[in-house]
Order: structure tokens, then C-alpha cells, then sequence
């Protein structure tokens, strides 16, 4: 069954709307850390008994976090952990870096 003429043209009016307003002008590095922001929380979600116990499961994952979320899975998280982390660190960090929140340059 086809839809009427008017339902056709309201949902071609807003897919266009939707599609113009989705496209996202990220540059390389801020689309790296948007990566790194979801695995940490899927990190979070994953490892949260093992490692995270002292966090809220439902906590808001920032940048910032990352070293804590780092440190935890390198600590608390056994093999899988520990290259979960290594994912998750920027590349050139150490894990002494990670851990700090200090970074080199």
C-alpha cells in the first residue's frame, strides 16, 4: 500500500533536514578521540566489576577521564584489560604518561 501524496512529501522534507543537519566536519584528530571516548566507555561497561567498582556505571566518559580509565585497565584488568588500555592510550604515551595525566613535547 503506498502512502499518500502528502505523507510521501513530509518525510522526504524531513529526511532531507536530517540528513543536512547529521553531517559532521570533524577533523582527524577530534574523530580519534571520539573513537577513543566510546571504547572507554564500552571499557567501562565491560571491566566495570574487575576494575571500576568506585565509579558510577552510568558515568559520563570525557577526555579527561581517559587516564583513570587507562590506570584501571592496566591495573585491575589482567591481559585483556591491559591491551584494552593500550588501544586507548594516544599514540607516543607511556604508560607512566597514562597514568599521570602528563604528557611529553
Amino acid at each position: 500500500m503506498r502512502a499518500p501524496p502528502s505523507v510521501r512529501a513530509y518525510f522526504s522534507r524531513i529526511g532531507r533536514k536530517g540528513g543536512a543537519r547529521s553531517r559532521r566536519k570533524l577533523s582527524p584528530a577530534e574523530a580519534r578521540n571520539m573513537v577513543r571516548i566510546r571504547e572507554a566507555r564500552r571499557a567501562l561497561r565491560e571491566f566495570h566489576a574487575q576494575c571500576f567498582w568506585y565509579l558510577r556505571r552510568d558515568m559520563a566518559v570525557t577526555l579527561d577521564d581517559l587516564p583513570e580509565i587507562i590506570r584501571g585497565l592496566r591495573r585491575n584488568g589482567g591481559r585483556r584489560g591491559f591491551l584494552v588500555a593500550a588501544r586507548l592510550a594516544a599514540p607516543g604515551d607511556t604508560p607512566r604518561d597514562a597514568e599521570t595525566g602528563s604528557s611529553r613535547g
